[in-house]
């Protein structure tokens, strides 16, 4: 794997998100390692269900397969980090 030119998983946490631990560090990294073309034909006008089936990682109970991870991680968090992670990248690839 090479090393991204990004650090979403570093990056400081927004005021209203001060409350994170090692689960939510796991997923900023997961989307570190998603490459850029795929993570650009995220839709957030999708439903539960299309993004469960385009990440193709999600378990049969509707929670991300993260490893190393406290607690489950579902589609309305998966959604808030993903539209956070996408605007972070905005600043490495000019958009």
């Amino acid at each position: 794997m090479i090393q991204p030119v990004w650090n979403f998983e570093q990056e400081p946490w927004p005021p209203e998100q001060e409350d994170h631990d090692e689960t939510s560090i796991n997923l900023r990294a997961y989307f570190d390692r998603m490459r850029e073309a795929k993570m650009q034909q995220y839709d957030p006008d999708w439903t539960d269900e299309q993004i469960v089936d385009w990440d193709g990682n999600f378990t049969t109970d509707g929670n991300l397969l993260l490893g190393c991870s406290e607690r489950d991680v579902e589609v309305e968090e998966y959604r808030r980090v993903i539209a956070q992670a996408i605007e972070y990248r905005k600043k490495f690839n000019g958009r």
